[in-house]
């Protein structure tokens, strides 16, 4: 495990804050593309184009982000690991992550044109990872206990 407060600690610490960003942007907008998706009539212009988006913002940015997370967050954890506070915070990124699945789960029904949901469930969806976010961010500053 990495040394709390040693330079290479702290890079990776960077490293991971930085991931974090472009892995929630992805968890923020890929939900709200399958609103407006949703709403678009099967097999139209638009309906092929949100499935290139969708499609780019879940490969190119989403995943490599996710696994830039983990791999720079797992070595951090060694010093806290009997601290409450993480055991919030690993449910909480448990959650993310399943959102994550679900949302990759629910791009490809897009792909396939076989999406049953309405644009209302895809709305909701999107306020998940804001609710885990409000969670995780006082748990990593304040370590409540």
């Amino acid at each position: 495990m990495l040394s709390y407060g040693s330079d290479w600690y702290n890079w990776v610490k960077t490293l991971h804050v930085i991931a974090i960003i472009t892995w929630m942007a992805g968890l923020f907008y890929l939900p709200r593309l399958f609103v407006y998706h949703a709403q678009e009539p099967k097999g139209s212009a638009t309906s092929e184009t949100f499935k290139v988006m969708e499609r780019r913002l879940l490969r190119g940015i989403m995943n490599p982000s996710l696994i830039v997370v983990l791999a720079t967050g797992i070595p951090m954890m060694g010093d806290w690991m009997t601290d409450g506070w993480l055991h919030v915070k690993l449910l909480m990124v448990a959650g993310m992550i399943t959102m994550h699945m679900l949302y990759a789960r629910w791009r490809r029904a897009f792909a396939e044109d076989r999406n049953t949901r309405s644009h209302v469930f895809y709305r909701y969806a999107n306020e998940v990872p804001t609710v885990l976010l409000l969670i995780i961010v006082p748990m990593v500053i304040l370590k409540p206990f």
